[in-house]
């Protein structure tokens, strides 16, 4: 399939992302890393391949082109033009409002994971593979190296809400990631609950933020929880919903690929004419989008 790349939209750790069209106009975003950097990215793709939620962000294909004599493997996804959740945060001050924190987590909010890049897979509710994961997000056992399964992302959930509320990670004080995870993993401190939370908010953390993994709520009973389970359909004043982007079915390959940085990009694919969709792109975006920030909800 032929694309063009238009103008860079997010810069993660690992890959460039940049919003690009079809010949046809579609427009998407494609995440692009240099072959030989890629991995993170090749894993990425293999777990989206295998997935289809409206909670996850819609893969769309990957290829491999040559650019500035490199070979780069490229991701596409679906593009979302309502950005991130931690857009969200610096829009609102660095934090958001409790009202809107309980209406992005129910399902169906137009809400996505956007970057799997440190997924892993998990069998009987285990993983089966190495732990992994963001250490201030980590729950006890994980950071233990005893267990990494669901109970782990349910307190990985717990420290998002408190990433949502105060705009910082859970353990603001702690500046090595060493003493973090010792703090985390064998004493009795749990990350600080937001002075302002209401009663419903407190106790929806308390539920998510158990030590013991055995204690914790599941999603499931997560979802009946007041703090969330009396959410009127409504969106929140101040909260925009990001909206589905157009999107279109990608041919695959069997190939690698790797990372571009703006200056070295090379619009072979289709040329950048005054009517070709990169002209299109450049007039659509009328301000940098800060996508792909490295907020999910954390289910590493």
């Amino acid at each position: 399939m032929e694309w063009s790349r238009g103008p860079t939209i997010g810069r993660g750790a690992s890959a460039t992302v940049s919003l690009a069209a079809s010949t046809s106009g579609d427009l998407f975003a494609v995440k692009s890393a240099e072959l030989s950097l890629s991995s993170s990215l090749q894993r990425e793709q293999h777990f989206l391949s295998q997935l289809n939620s409206p909670q996850i962000i819609q893969y769309l294909g990957f290829d491999i082109t040559h650019e500035i004599d490199k070979p780069i493997y490229n991701l596409f996804v679906e593009y979302l033009r309502g950005g991130t959740i931690s857009d969200s945060i610096k829009k609102q001050g660095g934090s958001i409002d409790e009202s809107v924190i309980r209406f992005l987590h129910p399902p169906n909010r137009g809400v996505k994971i956007a970057d799997l890049g440190c997924a892993k897979w998990v069998e009987d509710g285990v993983t089966t593979s190495p732990f992994s994961g963001t250490p201030a997000f980590m729950a006890p056992e994980v950071a233990r190296a005893e267990e990494q399964g669901f109970p782990a992302d349910v307190w990985a959930l717990g420290c998002t809400v408190i990433e949502m509320a105060t705009g910082s990670h859970p353990w603001p004080e702690e500046t090595d990631p060493v003493s973090a995870l010792y703090r985390i993993g064998f004493s009795s401190d749990v990350p600080a609950t937001p002075d302002w939370f209401s009663g419903e908010a407190r106790d929806f953390l308390d539920k998510c933020l158990k030590k013991d993994p055995r204690e914790r709520w599941t999603v499931k009973q997560l979802l009946e929880h007041p703090f969330l389970r009396d959410l009127e359909s409504n969106s929140p004043e101040g909260i925009e919903i990001p909206r589905n982007s157009p999107t279109s079915v990608l041919d695959q390959a069997i190939w690698d690929s790797m990372e571009v940085s703006e200056s070295h990009r090379n619009p072979t694919h289709m040329g950048f004419s005054s009517n070709s969709p990169a002209e299109r792109i450049r007039r659509l975006i009328g301000e940098t989008f800060s996508f792909y920030s490295v907020f999910t909800l954390k289910l590493k």
